[in-house]
């Protein structure tokens, strides 16, 4: 063997570039969801690789880890969006260093997600905005803002000086779609099963604060007797029927939320179960039905104090698995943000 093949055998193999991401080993308790050092991921063609600066945590991600989800393989780094600054774009559509948010698309769920310091995804898939927040404070914007925003525009198709209910408003999205809603001249009326949240409701907006005793519909019609414009169902399936209740003719409920982690209705007899005149709907986006100046927009409007879509709570990701636990138990009110 010649001195040349010699150094070519022996040459040490290239040690590739590490990140840190919080990976889920499989279905279970908070503890298979663990930080760990992995290859930095390449984008193949078409796809983007972001440098993450924030990710929010979602109910989705929850399910994932619970095993609820369908159509997830395992290791999955978690993470169905991010923002961040694009860190390698081949086609050159984005410039390196440029603002992104990223969401959906089956990310963290088919292919690795945004618990991490870097993620890969589609082109198509980022939404470019310009802000001096702090980034964590842009981390709780993005998916909670997309979801409200189709909510309200698509799913309930909501009209300046509507009456909207809001089941499950403590949530981020909740409040998220109280803050929309109000910037419509709504009427907001929301729910918490803890009287000692009600206060924390009208803080944020909410004009009319309801405790859930699984009568919402009683209470509302002994305000409004004719009933709300629209509905938001966050809760599930355990209350949507009581929710529907609370809707006028010709007025519509739409199926956002699962909080209670329920999604289907055993012996669903559609005639029964709906109010006559009163149309149910569903809403679930993805990147692209968050038009670029509407995320720019909200986030100007928080960045000048006429905004706000509730409070935030920042975790490091070596708290991953705390921030799991307070999700699970919904300990916290409002978005729950992660930092690489």
């Amino acid at each position: 063997m010649n001195e040349k093949n010699l150094m070519r055998e022996t040459k040490p193999a290239q040690v590739p570039r590490l990140m840190r991401a919080a990976v889920l080993s499989e279905p279970g308790p908070v503890e298979n969801l663990v930080v760990q050092d992995v290859p930095i991921p390449s984008p193949q063609e078409g796809w983007v690789r972001v440098a993450v600066r924030a990710f929010g945590l979602n109910r989705s991600e929850l399910h994932t880890r619970l095993g609820l989800g369908e159509g997830v393989s395992f290791p999955r780094i978690l993470g169905i969006e991010a923002v961040g600054v694009v860190d390698l774009d081949p086609s050159g559509t984005y410039r390196q260093g440029q603002q992104v948010a990223t969401m959906m698309g089956e990310m963290g769920r088919q292919y690795d997600g945004g618990y991490a310091e870097y993620t890969c995804v589609p082109l198509g898939q980022l939404i470019p905005f310009h802000s001096e927040l702090p980034w964590d404070q842009i981390g709780a914007v993005p998916e909670t803002l997309q979801t409200a925003y189709g909510t309200l525009r698509i799913g309930v198709d909501l009209h300046d000086g509507n009456h909207l209910l809001v089941r499950g408003g403590t949530s981020a999205l909740g409040l998220a779609i109280t803050a929309l809603a109000k910037r419509q001249g709504c009427t907001v009326y929301a729910t918490t099963r803890r009287p000692e949240r009600l206060e924390q409701l009208a803080a944020c907006g909410v004009d009319v604060p309801l405790v859930d005793d699984g009568s919402i519909a009683d209470q509302i019609r002994a305000l409004r007797p004719e009933g709300v414009d629209g509905a938001v169902e966050l809760v599930g399936t355990p209350t949507l029927r009581d929710t529907l209740r609370a809707v006028r003719i010709h007025g519509t409920a739409c199926f956002t939320g699962m909080l209670s982690n329920a999604w289907t209705i055993d012996g669903f007899y559609p005639i029964d179960y709906i109010p006559y005149g009163v149309r149910l709907t569903s809403y679930a986006g993805e990147a692209a039905d968050l038009p670029a100046a509407v995320l720019q927009d909200i986030l100007d409007g928080i960045a000048t104090g006429t905004v706000t879509l509730g409070p935030y709570h920042t975790y490091r990701l070596d708290e991953i698995q705390q921030a799991h636990r307070d999700m699970e138990e919904g300990t916290r009110v409002g978005k729950l943000v992660g930092m690489p």
